[in-house]
């Protein structure tokens, strides 16, 4: 049957992820007219960004165990509902608890589509899991471009809260209706691919991890300290990007073409990063791009404010090598550890975005209405990108092994 064919199930999970894209990145321009219409502090606002992410990233080990073992139709259905409901309610909200409480519901929908989503692609797809990670990863990245204008017009001509009921009410439909189709492969023995070989040493195809096996290795504690470096910065100028370009004097138009634009990056990014990573190694990938964010993120924030033009630039290029962490790491997971617990696995990892959520939403706010300056922001997630580059690079000079992940003896 063709629903049983991998690129079916690519394509059906892809537009599930693009129904929920708009839920973070969309966000942002929404915070500036709900701030005009209620008078609330900008770091009041954020602080549901940060709660968004935080229940979108952990609560996905809980859900990758049960996914893994009961497949994807049934939590991606539940979590249409849970998208619908969360983000057409942020139309009716009067209060900050209503908001964050919305938003959370949000939230958890979207932990469901994106971990059963990836963890399918991360099954299916062996030879061209970085590929394939990439293009799921993508749907969530990109996805808010096809809705950015339509998002913007709704906001202008007839306030967020409309913008918020309509899109919320047609992307839960829409994942609804895929979640009926999605399925996990057959049970078969894990293939070993060839193509990540150079970047995954010995032991791929060898061991399947699970999630407690996994966590007793050192290897996933760097891989979670670099996930956190890596993911703040994007995540600092994904929220704050309409009080980034008000504090510096970016025109509205301005601001709505880079989102839009960066959308697309974000996006691309994913999907060229990851089939980049299947030919020249995870590790090396990973070290390049994120080196170049470093540089990308101090340019945003030293070139970019001289104008609308070269703020869309600097925003475009810090977000196309930004974007790949989404399908590198949990392709490396994949790579390192399996794909029997795949959607677990990468579950806890991806929890690390949470704790970048912290830094990039409330308190990075909190700062800049202390110190009326995004600069300490930018140049604190440009170390932490490059410090991530060079752990990448350690990693390439160090494949792991039966002993480095700690394999039980009687795996070997």
């Amino acid at each position: 049957m063709k629903i049983h064919n991998r690129w079916f199930q690519l394509v059906a999970s892809l537009i599930a992820m693009i129904m929920i894209a708009n839920l973070q990145y969309a966000w942002t321009l929404f915070v500036k007219p709900m701030q005009t219409a209620t008078g609330w502090k900008a770091s009041e606002i954020q602080w549901a960004f940060t709660l968004f992410i935080l229940f979108q990233t952990w609560v996905q080990p809980a859900q990758g165990f049960l996914i893994d073992r009961l497949g994807p139709r049934l939590f991606t259905t539940f979590a249409g509902v849970l998208c619908g409901v969360g983000w057409a309610g942020l139309g009716l909200v009067t209060t900050l608890p209503m908001l964050y409480t919305l938003y959370v519901i949000a939230g958890i929908g979207a932990a469901l589509v994106y971990g059963g989503c990836m963890g399918s692609a991360l099954k299916w797809f062996t030879k061209e899991r970085g590929l394939a990670a990439g293009i799921i990863a993508a749907g969530f990245g990109g996805g808010t471009a096809l809705f950015i204008p339509v998002i913007a017009s709704l906001i202008k001509n007839d306030g967020y809260r409309t913008a918020f009921l309509y899109t919320g009410i047609f992307q839960g439909v829409m994942i609804l209706i895929v979640a009926q189709f999605l399925r996990h492969p057959p049970a078969a023995p894990v293939a070993r691919p060839a193509a990540a070989a150079a970047s995954t040493g010995p032991m791929l195809g060898r061991h399947q991890f699970t999630t407690g096996e996994m966590l007793k290795t050192r290897r996933f504690y760097v891989l979670y300290a670099m996930f956190v470096m890596m993911s703040t910065g994007g995540l600092l100028v994904t929220a704050n990007a309409s009080f980034i370009a008000s504090a510096w004097g970016i025109p509205a138009a301005a601001l709505v073409l880079a989102t839009s634009l960066n959308a697309i990056a974000n996006g691309g990014s994913r999907i060229f990063w990851g089939w980049v990573s299947d030919r020249t190694g995870r590790e090396l990938a990973m070290g390049i791009a994120f080196a170049l964010q470093a540089i990308c993120l101090v340019l945003t924030l030293t070139v970019g404010r001289l104008s609308g033009t070269l703020f869309t630039v600097t925003l475009v290029a810090t977000f196309f090598t930004w974007g790949e962490i989404f399908s590198l790491f949990p392709s490396l997971v994949a790579d390192y550890y399996g794909t029997a617990c795949a959607t677990a696995n990468y579950g806890v990892l991806y929890s690390a975005k949470g704790v970048s959520s912290i830094i990039a939403g409330g308190i990075a706010a909190i700062l800049f209405e202390r110190f009326g300056t995004w600069t300490a922001c930018f140049y604190g997630s440009a170390v932490l990108a490059l410090g991530a580059s060079v752990i990448a690079f350690s990693l390439r000079a160090s494949a792991p092994d039966a002993v480095a992940l700690g394999v039980p003896a009687t795996a070997k």
